[in-house]
């Protein structure tokens, strides 16, 4: 049966658009199908929501967290993010690590966060396979997928260097977590040419998941998404993306105000974060967040992230306005959580913009999402109610999963 609902009245802000004052988006079977006016067809027997008085934009893109994989207060028991075993770990998958009841989840709800790029950490030079996810609605987490090949984690400076320097092996300098990247892909590049020779004679070939990752990176089936930090770091891994041929996306990026030009001139997206953090390591001592303005002003198409749970995953929204207050235009800031990551993960058919045919992944705020007290009040991903409002005019309500079953919790 062909579900119809319609958000009508409310200040639209498609972002790939100019703003519609009282506009309607109409979404189909879980599908945006109209973004006008007024005068914009509302289907017979649509759910109406009457969104005046708030504004309706699409739901945010947290683009580089761990959300679900290190779990929010559980300790050892819920941080599955690094398996720093093998220093080449590019068979992992975030996805197998993925707690879907992590409380971060419906931390994200009340961010307006509604699709999360969930990535391993950064204690591997190459920490596997990440993952794009929608935050809410499904039974497992399966039922959440947007996309299961997205990129692949990688990470250059101190973090791989402490790892496996403390157990006195190779990589324990900067030298030898490059020369980690280069012999994977050589020998990924290896691989690929004797699986076509076998392919093409007919031949039996035996799969290797490690190889077969770094195959896809060199195919641009996966992007490379890069960890670093200092200027020499993002550097170096404009070198390796050269020298190999994968397309790179910066991730962190803490001093790319350093090289911005570069960046600018290559072409090679950031995404920028965490902020609320302190200067925990050497390689943060020149983080600011007035850097990423300056990044973007070089331009540089940035997005930004929390690394959540660095910084918890509601709190997105909080750094792109302590963004704006150094320097950063609204606009890219608002850009910096909706198109802009989709575009640079390759999520853009889907969501991170109010459009005819992508996900009506829809946010209702009680006003501008840039002004500190404005709140989410309701959330729709594809077009099913994620987040109501509050009947007791409390705090909005999210839609547990144990509704399915008419219970009003697990245990009762």
């Amino acid at each position: 049966m062909t579900e119809y609902l319609a958000i009508t009245g409310g200040h639209v802000v498609p972002v790939s658009g100019d703003p519609i004052p009282g506009g309607t988006v109409v979404i189909v079977d879980g599908v945006i199908t109209a973004v006008g006016g007024a005068d914009t067809v509302v289907p017979d027997g649509a759910r109406v929501v009457d969104a005046s008085g708030r504004w309706v934009l699409p739901g945010f893109v947290e683009a580089h967290g761990h959300l679900g994989v290190h779990e929010d207060g559980e300790g050892w028991s819920g941080d599955d993010t690094n398996e720093m075993t093998d220093p080449n770990g590019a068979r992992f998958r975030a996805l197998d690590g993925i707690d879907i009841e992590e409380v971060g989840f419906r931390d994200a709800l009340r961010g307006g966060v509604t699709t999360a790029v969930i990535k391993p950490g950064s204690g591997n030079p190459i920490g596997g396979r990440t993952v794009a996810i929608k935050t809410w609605g499904g039974r497992t987490v399966d039922e959440q997928l947007l996309a299961y090949d997205v990129s692949v984690k990688s990470a250059l400076g101190e973090n791989p260097k402490r790892v496996y320097g403390d157990k006195k092996q190779t990589p324990s300098t900067r030298l030898g977590v490059a020369a980690v990247l280069r012999e994977a892909f050589v020998k990924a590049r290896t691989y690929a040419e004797k699986r076509a020779a076998a392919a093409s004679a007919g031949e039996p070939f035996e799969r290797d998941l490690t190889n077969e990752t770094l195959a896809a990176v060199l195919d641009g089936d996966l992007v490379w998404d890069q960890h670093c930090h200092r200027h020499d770091d993002i550097a170096t891994a404009i070198r390796l993306a050269e020298e190999f041929g994968y397309r790179l996306v910066v991730n962190h990026g803490t001093e790319g105000h350093k090289i911005a030009d570069v960046l600018a001139e290559k072409q090679i997206p950031v995404i920028f974060g965490p902020m609320l953090t302190s200067r925990s390591k050497v390689e943060l001592r020149d983080r600011a967040i007035g850097n990423l303005a300056l990044i973007a002003e070089a331009g540089v198409t940035v997005a930004i992230t929390t690394d959540h749970p660095v910084v918890p995953i509601d709190q997105l929204r909080l750094q792109a306005i302590l963004a704006v207050r150094e320097g950063l235009p609204p606009e890219t800031a608002l850009r910096a959580l909706t198109v802009n990551p989709a575009a640079i993960l390759g999520l853009e058919g889907r969501v991170g913009a109010l459009e005819t045919g992508r996900d009506g992944d829809v946010v209702l705020w009680s006003g501008d999402p840039l002004a500190l007290d404005s709140r989410v009040e309701q959330v729709f991903i594809g077009g099913r109610p994620m987040v109501e409002p509050a009947d007791d005019q409390g705090l909005p309500r999210i839609v547990e999963r144990w509704e399915r079953f008419g219970r009003s919790s697990w245990t009762a």
